[in-house]
């Protein structure tokens, strides 16, 4: 949010710098995130001065030329070359100074320095108005009429102000505070001076009209309050240049005067406005009411939009909508170049109303930001006669009928109880009750009662006034008292300390996830973090909705609607918008969580890690060709997450996942804990990925739960190890896994790793068949192996894969 000091100071006038006033703001909880310098032409002159004349004499070298003397107030004239027609001794002239920065109109900036014309020292520059930015006018020097002395700053003649511009990163509970006069009304607080409204004694309304717009509320909890003002004579056109300049210094661009004066009053007040064309009104009445479903409405930027029944519209008689309450204005309604009667809106809306209008047809405005958080009712009418007053001056409006205010259901201070001995406990230190009622009348909170407890405590009943739209309880007044106290002035206590060490998790989780983080992103892996909402439409089936979803009752958008049961989805989408870009080749992974809805009502939350590959494995270089990222790459990488968590040989059997297509799951102590595969061509259809994707999920809670932080060192053996390789010819439904499991199991001494190193498919096997070549690595870490010792667990191995899997051994 821009606020602009010089508007600022039309409220709350006040001396102090724009940095002072900053400190006081973001010390307040306003933070104050940059200020700008505006200047009204570029330079703002800086270095341009007054000056007189003293001496003119023809240049010796040059007949257009003239040689000066100059008087520029601080007892040195300079002498400067001139080239004006107009130039002559007595003259009261600009001077730009030595280092001075010039601005022309057309060309690009100069600086002026010490420099010598036609053999003659020029200390300076005599000024046209065209070479400072001040007009076109090249005619000759400018010619000025004034008795202030010699060394004036020129900014000071021409009254050329510059403001300074606050950038404020406004939180969505200070809703008060969005507005130049809600930003006064704390540093009214913060300086104990009165700020003041702009002066609306001046509006007058006709008692009666023969033709006016009367106003229906259909929906009162909606719209409590909807008031406005018929204005006829109005001349639509640009808007002055005080007016532009106010707008342009908060970066908004003028349209015309009169859409002008209602973002002015906006940024003003705080209070949205809208501007009808009265004569577009059919039937001179306005209807508040919620949408019918599925009615058609073009807005403002010539959008057809489809409206829900939960949009609260502006309609006309006969009940046509003309503008999306507090949010956005309609094609045929607004003002034009003919417009020459306007009504004037000022209301206030229900914040829920506002805000799902908005969220639903992705509308977001400068009205819709205030009233989404809340604005004040009793500005509704100050907001109405200020516009008027400034269309009365800048378009020519007249007031034409008395204003209509329908207010069914008032909106009424809000009741708190502040206990005094509370605020001490709270804030730490004591602050004085005056101190206290102080800081509370200048923020309008009223005290309404006063009394003392049982034990003899003070007790105040507030009346907290609708535009505190974030104070509702006694922490929340609290609040107010410290940020207006200020934190600064909260003492430190000598030796601060706690009387307890907290206890910390182990395994901590957090380091936990950093440690697999560096293990993943040190394989070429980059983490991704997503969004925990998605598309529900993703998992729907014909004619079958998925009770297993858990549902977003007050969602942004229906593309967000639900919290997502897996991060396959969400990852998908960001491996397409990369592709998209021509990023093919993607390794990623997140740490995240899913949302799954149980029976009898009941809802869970899992923690979860995935991996994507996709694309190439390697970028192709001179040394290496570029290949495929495969199956065995997902799986090397998720096996060494597992081992890092002491897992280091999961079983394996094939997957059952509804989003794979083939793969395999990964189980330890008998629980999958990992499940990894291709992902489904029907689900990259439906995320319209190009290509294919390998997707692993592990379950991460599970490792949590499971994993020991215990180390067992031992020292490297001593006496050496011996490799065996068998050929095994198997039926093709025998896995590698299967025929692992059946060598650890028998021989658990000497047998140190199984590892399979081909797998062959032919004729020549018969049908249904396919051959391992499976190594064996022995090892004894107390003697070396003998023949005999060796031939014996070969033997027993072989026995039992052809007991156990039907194995023939190929010789």
């Amino acid at each position: 949010m821009k606020i602009s000091l010089d508007w600022l100071r039309t409220l709350i006038p006040t001396d102090k710098s724009a940095v002072e006033l900053g400190q006081l703001l973001t010390g307040s909880g306003l933070e104050v995130e940059g200020i700008e310098e505006l200047e009204s032409i570029p330079g703002g002159l800086r270095g341009l001065v007054l000056g007189t004349v003293l001496t003119c004499e023809k240049h010796p070298d040059a007949d257009k030329l003239s040689l000066t003397t100059v008087d520029v107030g601080d007892g040195t004239p300079r002498n400067i070359v001139c080239g004006a027609a107009n130039v002559r001794t007595g003259l009261k002239v600009v001077v730009a100074l030595e280092g001075a920065q010039l601005y022309p109109v057309s060309g690009e900036p100069f600086k002026i320095k010490k420099s010598k014309i036609r053999g003659a020292a020029s200390e300076g520059m005599i000024c046209a108005e065209d070479e400072i930015g001040l007009g076109t006018s090249h005619a000759g020097v400018m010619e000025l009429d004034t008795d202030l002395p010699n060394g004036t700053p020129a900014a000071e003649y021409f009254g050329l102000g510059s403001d300074s511009v606050y950038e404020i990163g406004l939180t969505p509970n200070r809703a008060d505070a969005a507005s130049h006069y809600g930003v006064a009304r704390e540093l009214r607080a913060l300086l104990r001076q009165p700020c003041q409204l702009p002066d609306i004694s001046q509006f007058h309304a006709p008692a009666s009209a023969e033709q006016n717009i009367t106003v229906e509320i259909q929906d009162a909890e909606a719209s409590p309050r909807y008031a406005g003002l018929l204005l006829e004579n109005v001349q639509v056109g640009p808007s002055p240049e005080w007016l532009q300049r106010r707008l342009r210094s908060i970066g908004l661009s003028p349209i015309n005067n009169v859409v002008d004066v209602t973002n002015f009053v906006l940024h003003e007040l705080g209070q949205p406005l809208h501007a009808f064309d009265a004569d577009q009104i059919t039937g001179n009445k306005i209807i508040v009411k919620r949408a019918a479903e599925g009615e058609k409405f073009i807005t403002l930027d010539g959008t057809e939009r489809t409206l829900k029944a939960a949009d609260l519209v502006i309609a006309d008689a006969n009940g046509a909508p003309m503008a999306l309450a507090g949010v956005f204005g309609g094609k045929t309604s607004g003002v034009s170049d003919a417009t020459t009667r306007v009504f004037l809106e000022s209301a206030y809306f229900q914040p829920a109303a506002v805000r799902k209008t908005s969220q639903v047809h992705q509308l977001k405005t400068d009205a819709s930001f205030r009233f989404e958080r809340g604005t004040d009712p009793h500005m509704v009418p100050v907001a109405l006669k200020r516009a008027a007053l400034l269309l009365q001056e800048v378009a020519g409006a007249t007031i034409a009928a008395p204003i209509v205010d329908e207010y069914l259901q008032p909106i009424s201070h809000t009741p708190v109880r502040l206990r005094l001995p509370r605020v001490e406990r709270l804030v730490g230190q004591f602050i004085a009750p005056e101190r206290i009622r102080q800081i509370l009348t200048d923020l309008d909170i009223l005290i309404a009662e006063e009394s003392t407890d049982a034990a003899g405590h003070a007790e105040w009943i507030l009346s907290v006034p609708p535009h505190k739209v974030d104070v509702t309880r006694e922490a929340d007044v609290i609040e107010e008292i410290l940020r207006i106290y200020g934190y600064n002035h909260v003492a430190l206590r000598p030796h601060n300390s706690a009387s307890y060490l907290a206890k910390f998790p182990n395994p901590d989780p957090e380091v936990l996830r950093q440690n697999t983080a560096r293990l993943l992103s040190g394989q070429g892996f980059s983490e991704i973090i997503t969004n925990s909402l998605t598309n529900s439409l993703y998992f729907e089936k014909e004619g079958e909705k998925d009770e297993t979803l858990v549902p977003v009752l007050n969602f942004n958008s229906a593309d967000l609607n639900v919290m997502r049961p897996t991060m396959l989805h969400s990852g998908l989408e960001i491996i397409r918008y990369n592709v998209n870009r021509r990023q093919r080749d993607l390794k990623l992974y997140e740490f995240g969580k899913t949302y799954h809805r149980e029976a009898e009502g009941k809802y869970t939350e899992k923690n979860k890690l995935v991996i994507f590959l996709s694309g190439n494995a390697a970028a192709e270089t001179w040394q290496q060709k570029s290949d495929k990222a495969t199956f065995h790459q997902l799986a090397a990488a998720v096996q060494q997450v597992l081992a890092s968590f002491g897992f280091a040989q999961p079983a394996s059997q094939s997957v059952q996942h509804p989003y794979l297509a083939g793969g395999l799951t990964l189980l330890a102590q008998n629980q999958p804990v990992a499940y990894l595969g291709a992902v489904s061509p029907a689900i990259l259809k439906r995320l319209d990925v190009s290509q294919a994707v390998w997707y692993a999920e592990l379950d991460w809670d599970w490792l949590m739960k499971k994993y020991k932080n215990t180390l067992t060192a031992k020292e490297l053996a001593k006496f050496p190890e011996v490799r065996r390789d068998l050929s095994l010819v198997v039926d093709r439904t025998v896995t590698f896994d299967q025929l692992r499991q059946i060598a650890q199991r028998t021989e658990k001494k000497l047998l140190q790793s199984v590892n399979v190193f081909d797998v062959y498919e032919g004729e020549n096997l018969g049908a249904g068949k396919k051959s391992y070549s499976v190594s064996f690595t022995l090892q004894d870490p107390t003697q070396t192996l003998t023949d005999q010792a060796i031939d014996s667990v070969m033997q027993r191995l072989i026995g039992q894969f052809e007991k156990q899997a039907g194995a023939l051994i190929r010789k």
